[in-house]
């Protein structure tokens, strides 16, 4: 039986990772659905497409189950939704989800649904982990090793620290952002 399970994963962590062990356990094959996939280079979505599909291969490589990751790019139409993801993916019996929107969209398509604990949800969610990353703090811990050597090897810190820095200086008197300005 192949499941499919869809994140953001941005980064993919150790809640997912979890997660994925516990699906693991319950199908021979797993689509990990890469959700908006499109989006990057912003401060909820700093990893591009490819970076997470990476990660996500590299931490999944020691389960013994095979995967596949698909990109999934964010449909405005939340009544087709399901039907684009299948479009996208091979074939699955089962979806994995804890998305109170997803569970509905795919139990609307007559599709099984299956939800799995959180684990650690309040350390382990992606906004935390990105907020440590920023304020340079351990991150680190809370990813599968092979997430970090992801992180490090496409400068993914630096990343995420110069799109959530603010371009106004707190030293600068004046200048093209200075209301006092003429310009």
């Amino acid at each position: 039986m192949r499941g499919f399970y869809i994140g953001r994963f941005q980064p993919y962590h150790n809640g997912h990772h979890r997660m994925v062990e516990e699906i693991a356990s319950e199908v021979d094959e797993l689509v990990l659905g890469i959700g908006s996939a499109g989006d990057s280079h912003s401060p909820r979505n700093p990893f591009t497409a490819g970076e997470r599909i990476m990660m996500v291969n590299k931490a999944v490589s020691n389960f013994d189950i095979t995967t596949y990751a698909v990109p999934i790019e964010d449909l405005d139409r939340n009544s087709v939704w399901v039907s684009h993801v299948q479009s996208m993916s091979p074939a699955f019996e089962v979806a994995y989800s804890n998305n109170p929107l997803v569970i509905q969209l795919f139990k609307e398509a007559g599709v099984e649904v299956r939800q799995s604990p959180m684990f650690n949800r309040e350390v382990l969610e992606g906004t935390e982990v990105r907020q440590r990353m920023i304020e340079d703090r351990d991150w680190e811990s809370l990813v599968p090793d092979e997430v970090a050597d992801v992180v490090h090897e496409i400068g993914g810190i630096e990343r995420i620290q110069r799109i959530t820095a603010s371009d106004r200086s707190e030293h600068v008197t004046s200048g093209p952002d200075d209301d006092s300005s003429p310009y």
